[in-house]
Formats: structure tokens, sequence, C-alpha cells
């Protein structure tokens, strides 16, 4: 779980996330510099299972050519994300954002599609502020498999959604700096090495709210500039499998 200043919703993301976790499991979080409460909601758990790790969003410098009024946020975001890969130890990884909440089977319905190497994307409901359903989040975000289809056309699914397998996240990691979100970058390298699976039933209660940094709305990016991220974003995931190919 990445967080900053998330101390509005983040007991009740915590609360949902707890009680699916064995007892040698643990919740990650890598913190970005929070001003509000949110360490010491975390701390005030007092779960063994909890570790929070620190992270300084003032140390990162954006490459100039992937900056702009609108990505610097996706960011930050990925770098903290990228944090928390490298302290996270299991043989699973679920990547949870600071404001939603897990349906309860969330983790039990999503392991038997982790025995093998792939990338597990659910659906979700997307509600707002007071957890009033409004729709599912397929209804403008329909995750399709294939590498080309997703960096051409479709896009990446929302992190938050995802779950994968220790051996994706070790090539994943590091995250290069031209990337600027890590939800693309993992849908990339995992449908260019492993593969993925889309499970349609809901399992996460995404929170829209005036902070949101994912939007369900079309990007605020120029054609040129998406175009030249998704080049980027070719590029290394390319260079990244045939370099670890070579390794092999």
């Amino acid at each position: 779980m990445a967080t900053y200043n998330g101390e509005r919703y983040i007991a009740e993301q915590v609360k949902s996330i707890l009680p699916q976790l064995k007892e040698n499991d643990e919740l990650v979080v890598s913190d970005d510099g929070s001003t509000d409460s949110t360490i010491k909601i975390l701390e005030s758990f007092n779960d063994k299972r909890i570790k929070i790790f620190h992270h300084n969003r003032n140390e990162i410098k954006i490459p100039f050519y992937l900056s702009s009024k609108s990505a610097d946020k996706f960011y930050f975001a990925a770098r903290n994300f990228e944090n928390i890969l490298t302290k996270a130890q299991g043989d699973y990884i679920f990547l949870s954002d600071q404001d939603d909440i897990w349906q309860p089977d969330k983790i039990e319905k999503t392991i038997p599609y982790l025995s093998d190497d792939k990338l597990v994307i659910s659906d979700a409901w997307v509600v707002n502020e007071n957890m009033e359903k409004l729709h599912k989040l397929s209804k403008y975000v329909n995750y399709k498999k294939g590498f080309w289809k997703n960096i051409i056309i479709r896009g990446a699914p929302y992190g938050c959604l995802c779950a994968f397998t220790k051996n994706i996240k070790n090539l994943i990691l590091p995250i290069p700096k031209n990337v600027l979100t890590h939800d693309f970058w993992l849908s990339l390298i995992a449908e260019l090495k492993f593969s993925s699976i889309y499970i349609q039933e809901p399992l996460v209660l995404y929170r829209r709210h005036s902070n949101t940094v994912s939007k369900t709305n079309t990007s605020q990016n120029s054609i040129f500039f998406i175009i030249k991220y998704r080049a980027f974003l070719l590029f290394e995931a390319l260079k990244r499998y045939f370099s670890r190919r070579k390794c092999r």
C-alpha cells in the first residue's frame, strides 16, 4: 500500500485487508512523507504484519521530457510503489491504494490464479465518498490481454486491482526512470514475459473523490505526450525483456 496524506480513508482500507491476511503475511506500507495522521493511524492497529517504510518525494526529480501538469502526480506514486516492491518479501504481491476497500474474499478468490506466474486483474465497483455503488470500473476500463493491444490501444489496468508473483516483481524492478506509471509498466512486462488473467467479478470498492490520483475519464495529456510516452514504454519494455533473457 502506497500512502500519502490518507488519514480520511486509510483505516477503512486496512480493516478490509487485515482479516484476509495469514499470520506470516505482511501489509507493506510505503509513506511518501505524509503530513497528516496517516502514520499514527497505521501504528494504532498495533499489528506486527503492518510494516511501514518511508519514502521522500522531495528527493525525486521527474525527467523533464515526461513532466506535465497532469502527469507529475503519477510519477510520484510510481516511485512510491517501487519502494514498496523492493521491501515486499512474499511470494504473492497484491497492490493496494490507501482509499479503497477490499471485498472480504478478494485474496481467497485471487490466490488460485497465482499458482503460475500470472498477473491477475479484477474488476471493481466504482463508489462515491459515501460508498454508494455507481457502476463497474469495466464500464470505462476493460483490460484486454496482449502486449501490443495494451501499448497501442487499451492502456494499463489500475494497479490497485492487480496481484502477481514474486518472479514478475523481480523482472519489473527496478522501474526505469522513463516510466511514468507503475501499473502500465507492470502489465507490459507481465504480458511480454508471463501471462495475465482477468476476473470479471468486482473484488475492490474503488473510491472516487476529489484527491483520487487515477481517473476513469479521458487523459488530460496531449496526443503528442501520449505517443512520446508509449514510445518510451515500448523501448524500455523490450530492453528489459532482452537484457534479462540474455542473463539467464
